[in-house]
């Protein structure tokens, strides 16, 4: 049970929301529906979104509800091919997807995107969860695979582009400033972000929008890639939205929302958030 000091959000008896099911001809903007999201994305029309932000199930088994993965592998591979080959279908010409996941089922994700998209990076993203294990080496890292639909995608570099000190400011010929500049009294320079996130190491029990969710991922993880990968009025897809977190940042960043939660618990804390 969590502390009520973590200001964890939770869903209580009377946070409930109207239960939405997609139907044909739905808008698809700004909605979060109830059901299973394998079944449910056939449904949708064929690319009808700019950007896939997901973090599914991973192979460990916890308590998903409804949502819980079997751990064996060929019921896992089997299962995350089925989305997957939806989420290409969904995906616009231009777009991109990200997939958080585990080291354990990290190259079973690398190896269906690999046949429907062009893998274009592999994300290390250093997290701070758990107390580690007494015989191996504590996990502190999770991966997120971005690939894209086609070269022709979205990436606003200048908009994730992160200030770091300066160790050497140079100058020109006139004594100027060579890409770099004064805030707050120190020289500091725009760099281009790299492909090992440690700067959004935020303690799962610290995050001021923790919830009861058991993999929640933080804002400023979910933000970085919303900023770099779509525009304003762009629709953001999660096939498991599990505590809202896409969906939160997507509306923040003035972005359209959709996704699936099929555990009535998350879709109800989704919309708690939203509303909040």
């Amino acid at each position: 049970m969590t502390s009520p000091l973590n200001k964890t959000l939770t869903v209580n008896k009377g946070d409930r929301f109207p239960i939405l099911k997609y139907k044909d001809g739905d808008r698809l903007e700004n909605k979060i529906y109830s059901g299973n999201c394998v079944t449910e994305m056939k449904k949708l029309p064929t690319a009808s979104v700019d950007l896939i932000v997901t973090d599914p199930p991973y192979t460990i088994k916890r308590d998903f509800g409804k949502g819980t993965v079997d751990t064996k592998e060929k019921e896992f591979t089997a299962w995350c091919e089925e989305w997957i080959y939806e989420c290409e279908r969904l995906l616009k010409k231009d777009g991109s997807i990200y997939v958080c996941i585990n080291w354990e089922a990290s190259s079973i994700i690398e190896s269906i995107l690999k046949k429907y998209f062009l893998i274009k990076n592999r994300i290390t993203w250093q997290r701070d969860k758990g107390r580690g294990a007494k015989r191996n080496w504590k996990n502190n890292l999770e991966d997120i695979w971005f690939a894209t639909k086609s070269e022709d995608y979205t990436f606003n570099l200048d908009d994730v582009k992160i200030e770091r000190p300066v160790i050497a400011p140079y100058v020109d010929k006139e004594g100027k400033a060579k890409d770099w500049y004064v805030k707050n009294g120190k020289k500091v320079r725009l760099t281009h972000p790299s492909n090992i996130w440690t700067d959004l190491v935020v303690p799962f029990w610290s995050m001021a929008e923790n919830t009861e969710h058991p993999t929640q991922k933080p804002e400023k993880l979910i933000e970085r890639i919303i900023l770099a990968s779509s525009n304003k009025n762009d629709l953001v897809f999660d096939p498991f939205m599990g505590s809202g977190t896409t969906a939160v940042v997507a509306k923040r960043l003035k972005r359209n929302y959709l996704g699936f939660e099929i555990e009535k618990k998350y879709f109800y804390l989704t919309h708690k958030r939203l509303k909040k």
